[in-house]
């Protein structure tokens, strides 16, 4: 780590919504819990609980968006909570930056989604959703696998229905002893779309903190 990272400084607020990038275009949300000298912890994302290399030492972004911004902080994993709550703790390995790039932040929720293969046709809930992709429950199991190519269609309230074709990333069991199962999708979006999915996410931002303050 470098003697530019001042973590206490540099480091949102604790409860901000952070966004751990542990693909190529794939995020996942989380929050920032605590900040501890040169470490800090995020709550443990619920859909790489087991995800293979998560190990002590893989290195990634993690990013929040201010308003008109984004801050990128490159990190390292440090230690993996074994029980619950969930935690990862995190050591930068470089000062943050502001980013140019788009990263995908994921929002909105509630919406009814339908995926649909050549041999599936199910229904469900949004969880959330960015540009690169989406996660999404479904009340009873599928037959879907990571790989599987499929069409999405979620309708994204006066942003309009989206209909992408994408690519399961990750199927899991839904957490807390519900049923059915968390299924993780990851798609590409033309700039039309991409302007639909941030203008729905942008009204559910709007709409949360709304409600918060009420």
């Amino acid at each position: 780590m470098t003697a530019a990272v001042s973590v206490a400084t540099d480091l949102p607020a604790v409860g901000t919504p952070m966004f751990l990038v542990l693909g190529e275009g794939v995020n996942f949300r989380s929050r920032l819990e605590s900040v501890d000298g040169d470490t800090f912890t995020v709550a443990a994302p619920l859909e790489t609980t087991e995800t293979a290399g998560l190990t002590p030492g893989r290195q990634f972004d993690v990013f929040w968006a201010p308003p008109r911004t984004r801050i990128v902080l490159p990190t390292r994993l440090v230690a993996v909570s074994d029980e619950a709550p969930y935690r990862w703790t995190l050591a930068p390995t470089e000062a943050p930056r502001q980013s140019n790039r788009r990263e995908y932040v994921r929002g909105g929720g509630g919406a009814a989604v339908r995926l649909t293969t050549e041999t599936t046709d199910a229904e469900g809930a949004l969880l959330d959703i960015s540009e690169g992709g989406l996660r999404c429950w479904m009340d009873e199991p599928t037959a879907l696998a990571p790989g599987d190519r499929l069409t999405a269609s979620v309708p994204l309230g006066t942003a309009g229905e989206l209909e992408v074709e994408g690519t399961v990333y990750t199927v899991r069991d839904a957490p807390h002893g519900d049923p059915g199962q968390h299924i993780v999708l990851t798609f590409n979006t033309p700039e039309s779309l991409a302007r639909m999915i941030r203008h729905y996410i942008m009204e559910w931002e709007i709409a949360d903190r709304r409600l918060r303050a009420s």
